[in-house]
């Protein structure tokens, strides 16, 4: 899959399909995004492949406490995706509206909904949590260990 930003002075390639895709209804993702929610796709950091332009990475708080890093086209400061959480730098959040294709990265669970908008309605297709959840019950194995991989690699 490929991916730009909104000038498309950045462009990208993932070369996997995500772990998992989480659509984050938590108030920092309003924020941030400036929406209901953000959709990110999680996928090890090295399964990205930079085509084109320069990005330029900020840090900024997280609920966590912890902070994130946002990576940005240097040009039109999209956010294309962020390193968070244990993995840090070594897996990626891509921001799903970024690909040329976004509907093949549907949610596969939707995440801090007890703080999604109240005007937003969810299927009951899709796993909805209140605020985050164990791997274990929501992932697929072949997943946890991809995760478990990149957090453990050097570099």
């Amino acid at each position: 899959m490929n991916g730009s930003c909104a000038c498309k002075a950045v462009q990208y390639s993932i070369k996997t399909k995500p772990m998992i895709v989480h659509c984050c209804h938590c108030t920092w993702c309003q924020k941030e995004t400036g929406s209901a929610f953000a959709v990110n796709a999680l996928l090890e950091t090295n399964n990205i492949e930079l085509l084109q332009g320069e990005i330029k990475e900020f840090t900024v708080d997280s609920k966590s406490g912890v902070g994130q890093n946002i990576v940005r086209c240097s040009k039109c400061y999209t956010a294309l995706w962020s390193h968070y959480g244990a993995a840090k730098e070594k897996v990626a959040f891509i921001r799903v509206g970024t690909l040329e294709n976004p509907d093949a990265c549907a949610p596969d669970i939707h995440i801090y909904t007890s703080t999604k908008r109240k005007w937003l309605t969810l299927s009951d297709d899709v796993p909805a949590v209140p605020e985050f959840y164990k791997r274990s019950e929501y992932w697929p194995e072949s997943s946890v260990i991809r995760y478990k991989n990149a957090k453990e690699s050097v570099g």
